[in-house]
């Protein structure tokens, strides 16, 4: 894939004004794997600058996207309009800011780590007395693990919130839970959650 060190730093900068984890923050990979495929970002550490005079020195021609300048899309405005600011009172943000998502990319992995063997006590689907057991911060980077794995969307900061609050009050069987979350809802089953992807 062709990205380059602009589009990673515009990826920070959009999370970072979406209020985004550990994610969102950790940006684009510079490589991964999606349905049997391996895909590459071999370009993430050059900026957009050095292509472009590399390629005007080799004669290759380049089309620049006309969208890119159309600033009713955020990350157009950041391009336009926050990225020069950065450049001003910080020369040289761009490494700086690939190397803040490769942290938060590495933190995500021992957090998707120990979501994994939280999982393995509680199960899949979490049995609830199983999260009660578990901190509140263990018991929401469990579930937003297992979420990912049920839908296409992510719990919203207020929906994990109330969710973790309604595993806490779980205490007696007649307890009911059903919690709007993501694209779908979360309901208690017996001793479990369970998540269902329309409600």
């Amino acid at each position: 894939l062709g990205h380059h060190a602009d589009d990673q730093a515009e990826t920070v900068l959009l999370a970072l004004s979406r209020g985004a984890g550990l994610p969102g923050l950790a940006a684009m990979a510079e490589r991964f794997d999606r349905h049997g495929m391996a895909f590459g970002r071999p370009l993430l550490g050059l900026p957009s600058a050095a292509l472009r005079e590399w390629l005007q020195a080799a004669g290759h021609a380049f089309v620049d996207d006309p969208t890119n300048t159309d600033q009713r899309f955020t990350r157009n405005r950041i391009r336009a309009v926050l990225t020069p600011a950065w450049d001003a009172c910080f020369p040289g943000f761009r490494p700086m800011l690939a190397r803040s998502a490769t942290h938060a990319a590495q933190a995500q992995r021992l957090l998707d780590e120990l979501a994994l063997v939280d999982l393995a006590h509680t199960g899949t689907p979490p049995c609830i007395v199983a999260l009660q057991s578990l901190s509140r911060d263990r018991q929401a980077n469990a579930l937003r693990h297992w979420l990912r794995g049920q839908s296409s969307g992510a719990a919203s900061t207020a929906q994990m919130a109330e969710l973790l609050d309604q595993i806490m009050a779980c205490t007696t069987r007649g307890h009911r839970i059903h919690l709007k979350v993501a694209s779908g809802a979360v309901v208690r089953d017996g001793e479990r959650l369970r998540y269902m992807a329309s409600i």
